[in-house]
């Protein structure tokens, strides 16, 4: 019986083979090989998912800060013109804002936090804490923009430590039983009427 040739259009087959034709030859595969190249594929395929499963709860993660629900840490900051403590404004409707003259999204919130305090001045106390080192640059900022709402300059910059902000400007909501209920990170409209509502029903 003539020798089996790969390359004359036949393939060798035995009992335990199996053969996949190629352009004009044959590639012969048997099970112990298609078992390692399943294995293969099943172990990249759990790499995969292991890996998507990771970014999916880095993305959601931080969807609920850890202090939302939670008491307010409570600080006092003195600076030269005064001393303010988180717990004299027990009682009242809190927004928390830490910001400074030199982070640009922070100046351009300002004005719309003046408007805030202005417009709910019954219902609201907008605590506008800065981290300024510089007084002289805090002190001609708050006269050149006429800022008219409670704000105190923490030049150690301690308080915002308390609450983990990292990023400015940042604000959170405290109610008048003193716990956070929201947080906002970056500059934020305090005149659209979705926050007006929000802040009208605490």
């Amino acid at each position: 019986m003539p020798a089996n040739n790969p390359n004359s259009g036949g393939c060798a087959t035995g009992a335990r083979q199996k053969c996949r034709r190629v352009g004009s030859r044959c590639e012969e595969h048997s099970p112990a090989t298609e078992r390692t190249l399943y294995y293969k594929l099943m172990r990249l395929g759990f790499l995969f998912a292991g890996v998507c499963l990771l970014l999916l709860s880095g993305c959601y993660s931080g969807s609920r800060p850890a202090r939302i629900g939670a008491p307010a840490p409570d600080f006092t900051v003195h600076d030269s013109d005064r001393s303010v403590s988180l717990h004299d404004l027990h009682g009242k409707l809190v927004v928390l804002n830490f910001w400074a003259t030199w982070c640009p999204p922070c100046v351009e919130e300002m004005p719309s936090l003046v408007g805030l305090q202005s417009r709910m001045k019954d219902h609201v106390v907008v605590l506008a804490v800065s981290l300024d080192e510089d007084e002289s640059a805090y002190r001609q900022f708050l006269r050149q923009y006429h800022i008219d709402l409670l704000t105190v300059r923490d030049a150690q910059q301690k308080s915002n430590t308390l609450y983990g902000t990292f990023k400015y400007p940042e604000t959170f909501v405290i109610d008048r039983n003193g716990v956070v209920r929201r947080k906002f990170i970056g500059p934020v409209d305090w005149g659209t009427a979705e926050v007006v509502d929000y802040l009208s029903k605490l």
